[in-house]
């Protein structure tokens, strides 16, 4: 190659690294494309005074898939009615395990007609139901395998089920860290988790850790901020006003299909509060 011809490379060589770079750049500062998402727990205190007219609103808000906790005596086909008619999509819904064991066959078929794709179980019950206290490692164990039991008859019916966290399952018992006991125990085809990136973060543990070594069992998660309190707990609050960076945390969900927002406390109206969140996560860049 000659000396002119060289020069020519190494200049159209040294621009396309420019331009590789801005483009890298650009997409590394690219919003999360995720529709933004809501637990409908949020808006417990909303939705029994009018279902619709919260429904409308949240859509106004920016958002656009939710996930339901509580049906209000409605119907699969009413309920779906309703958010059809919001331009609100569920996506999945939470059960807890002792309800989950006595109607998983009533959830199943009202999570089927409202088009559902996930049952989650966000708490779980003792092996012994006379016994008091918190879970032991006994326990636990034992709710992974009742979840693997769920999650087989949910995927039967087409769908997928999973576990949503709290702050107990990052306690331990004798070097076993529960939650790492349910990831372990629990069989990845019949169960996935939503982590609860706020109440990991206030148990003190950092959602990237787990995320980082198998993004492929969190497809949800319920993003929510946490601000620490004088006497040293943790309560909810508008997102981007808390201790938490979600940036490395949706670096690392490299698994995610859907997160929920779930803001569990208010310091100002609620539906105020939810559009603060809702613009928050637009306006994140990764």
């Amino acid at each position: 190659m000659g000396i002119s011809s060289r020069r020519t490379f190494l200049k159209a060589s040294a621009a396309a690294a420019a331009a590789t770079t801005v483009a890298t750049r650009r997409i590394n500062a690219a919003p999360l494309s995720l529709p933004i998402g809501l637990q409908l727990y949020s808006v417990r205190e909303l939705l029994p005074k009018d279902f619709d007219g919260t429904l409308h609103q949240l859509a106004a808000a920016g958002y656009v898939e939710v996930e339901a906790a509580g049906y209000y005596d409605r119907t699969a086909a009413q309920f779906r009615q309703a958010m059809d008619q919001a331009g609100l999509r569920c996506i999945s819904t939470h059960h807890p395990m002792g309800l989950l064991k006595l109607h998983l066959d009533e959830y199943i078929e009202y999570a089927h007609n409202l088009g559902l794709g996930y049952i989650v179980c966000p708490s779980p019950v003792r092996k012994d139901p006379a016994a008091r206290g918190p879970l032991n490692l006994e326990d636990w164990r034992w709710v992974a395998g009742e979840l693997n039991k769920i999650g087989e008859k949910v995927k039967a019916a087409g769908m997928t089920f999973g576990y949503h966290n709290h702050g107990p399952e990052f306690g331990s018992e004798n070097g076993v860290v529960f939650y790492d006991e349910l990831l372990r125990l629990t069989d990845p085809k019949l169960v996935i988790f939503e982590m609860d990136c706020g109440w990991v973060f206030a148990a003190g543990r950092n959602p990237v850790d787990y995320l980082s070594k198998t993004p492929e069992r969190f497809p949800l998660l319920h993003v929510k901020d946490m601000a620490k309190e004088p006497g040293g707990q943790y309560h909810s609050v508008v997102l981007g006003r808390g201790a938490m960076d979600y940036k490395p945390v949706l670096r690392a969900a490299t698994g995610l299909k859907h997160y929920f927002i779930e803001q569990e406390e208010f310091d100002m109206p609620i539906m105020g509060a939810l559009k603060l969140d809702a613009d928050y996560m637009r306006k994140l860049s990764l």
